[in-house]
């Protein structure tokens, strides 16, 4: 019996010390700023790609910001990471979610990624 109870203290300990983690990366692409763009020519240059990174913690499911809350924040950082200046553009901005969970701690990562353009 003392070995049962010895195994299944083990076991429970383990599986409250073990986390877990989710990606998701949205199939669509909503965002904030949409720019229609028709590119006949080859009048444009890829300056750069920006990356902008938006976390919350939240105990037992409580605290922080809301999952669209999170995404604007990731995509407005992402803007302002790209200083945008004259004839420049952001295009192909992805969002992928993060969460990480263990018992009664959770953490909920938002990432944006875009690329810069500029026209000639």
């Amino acid at each position: 019996m003392k070995r049962f109870t010895t195994l299944f203290v083990s076991l429970v300990v383990v599986t409250l010390l073990t986390g877990c983690s989710i990606t998701s990366n949205p199939t669509k692409n909503v965002n904030l700023t949409q720019t229609n763009v028709v590119l006949q020519k080859d009048n444009y240059e890829i300056v750069k790609t920006v990356t902008a990174e938006v976390s919350q913690t939240y105990v037992f499911g409580i605290g922080g910001m809301s999952r669209q809350a999170l995404r604007d924040n990731a995509i407005a950082e992402l803007t302002e990471k790209a200083n945008l200046k004259g004839s420049q553009a952001l295009i192909n901005v992805t969002v992928k979610s993060d969460v990480q969970f263990a018992f009664i701690w959770a953490k909920r990562t938002f990432r944006a990624y875009g690329t810069v353009i500029e026209f000639d």
